[in-house]
């Protein structure tokens, strides 16, 4: 099938190569020149994000770029918005970018076509970019079907949850598009729900909303651990037993992040107060979260009353690993403080230091691996999980550090190998381990 797609970030991007893999035309379009000159000089994506280069390259054939929106929407069969629809002041979605990309379809569109809204929106978009097309058609136009196909990728992992769903949520209003979106998934091995479009844009944020609340949850049981003496990790092993809980999404750390969660969480509350049917739990979560972000913060004042000048290491600027993704991430929480407060700040992280420059250019001082960052630090902010961090060797905080004292926010480090390394470590939901002299 020929398929055009506006939006060349997480979502956009990533649905056209896996597309592509299964073998149809795409042509991604975007309204910044310099991202789509890259892709059409270098063949690469300009995302952090296993496996997408290599689909690229084994696709390329199938894959072509323009700023030509005109070219690319007039012939095409299906036609996937995937721009972004970032947070505005009050926490509803901006839906600017997705109402103009709506617009351009109306007046470029040759043929009768499909209109997928990849995007998450709220409930009734489909909707309003229905009437939108339908109100700058030319006359005697051939027909625009609009359908709501949301994601369930996440970062990091995007390409494996792309071509190997959990599900394909396909909400439709006419046999039209239905028709077309059964051929377009047919060879993708994933249950498939056929509904309205409604409840496809329900579903995404009920599921997204979900995981948000059981991550809130989980730690909220984290700092009760800290304080009863129980241990998260085995709390959680054992809720996690359970068929009906499941183990996922149950590890506790500094709050979730990312380009969906956090404003997805405030998109549906903001929706549910507007309509007068407050969703108190997702309002609580929200809350948790901005909460938690600040964990080490507090914690580092029980062992400096006043970081004036100390000398502070933060491990990981990410929201999560496996990606180059700012957005949300505790980093860009603490480290403020940090520099408020006076201290002298080096971070490390393998792939998202150079984003990080984009917001604190000189501010902080970027190290090339973990000893130099660690090196002579009065404390350190483990604040991502990268697989490099977790298999730092401990004893190399004891010996680089001026005082080894390391707060964990993502529990990367046992407690026994942190105590025989000679450690004061302090994680989230466990017991504290105080090294001789601090």
């Amino acid at each position: 099938m020929k398929i055009a797609i506006a939006g060349t970030g997480y979502v956009g991007f990533v649905t056209a190569v896996c597309l592509a893999e299964h073998g149809h035309n795409v042509t991604c379009v975007d309204v910044d020149k310099k991202i789509i000159d890259s892709l059409n000089r270098y063949g690469k994506a300009l995302i952090y994000e296993k496996d997408l280069d290599a689909l690229m390259e084994k696709n390329k054939e199938r894959l072509s770029y323009t700023t030509d929106y005109a070219s690319a929407y007039k012939d095409a069969e299906i036609i996937f918005i995937g721009v972004g629809t970032p947070e505005k002041r009050d926490g509803s979605a901006n839906l600017n970018y997705v109402y103009a990309v709506a617009m351009q379809i109306a007046e470029t569109a040759e043929r009768e076509c499909v209109v997928v809204v990849k995007s998450t929106v709220p409930i009734g978009t489909n909707e309003r970019i229905e009437k939108i097309i339908k109100d700058n058609r030319p006359e005697g136009a051939a027909p625009i079907h609009v359908a709501s196909n949301p994601e369930f990728l996440a970062q990091g992992t995007a390409v494996h949850d792309t071509l190997h769903a959990s599900r394909i949520v396909i909400g439709v209003e006419d046999d039209y598009a239905k028709a077309k979106l059964t051929e377009l998934y047919k060879d993708f091995a994933a249950p498939k729900l056929i509904t309205n479009r409604r409840s496809a844009e329900m579903i995404k944020y009920a599921s997204n909303d979900f995981l948000a609340l059981k991550i809130s949850y989980i730690n909220e049981i984290a700092n009760l651990c800290e304080e009863i003496g129980a241990d998260i990790e085995d709390v959680a092993k054992g809720m996690g037993y359970d068929k009906r809980i499941g183990s996922k999404f149950l590890k506790a750390g500094i709050g979730y992040g990312g380009s969906c969660f956090p404003k997805d969480t405030k998109a549906l509350h903001w929706l549910s107060d507007y309509h007068e049917q407050e969703l108190k739990i997702v309002k609580a979560a929200i809350e948790v979260n901005d909460h938690q972000k600040l964990k080490l913060i507090r914690k580092a004042h029980k062992y400096y009353e006043d970081l004036e000048g100390l000398t502070v290491a933060v491990l990981g600027l990410t929201f999560k690993p496996e990606t180059a993704d700012l957005r949300g991430a505790p980093s860009l929480v603490n480290i403020p403080l940090l520099l408020e407060d006076g201290a002298v700040v080096k971070v490390y992280d393998p792939v998202g230091m150079e984003n990080f420059k984009e917001y604190f250019p000189t501010q902080v001082q970027y190290c090339n691996d973990i000893d130099t960052a660690i090196k002579d630090a009065d404390l350190c902010l483990i604040l991502t999980d990268w697989k490099n961090i977790k298999e730092y060797p401990l004893e190399g905080f004891k010996i680089n550090m001026k005082r080894p004292i390391v707060l964990d926010g993502r529990n990367c480090y046992g407690l026994d190998e942190a105590e025989t390394a000679g450690l004061t470590y302090v994680s989230m939901g466990r017991r504290t381990i105080v090294a001789d002299g601090c």
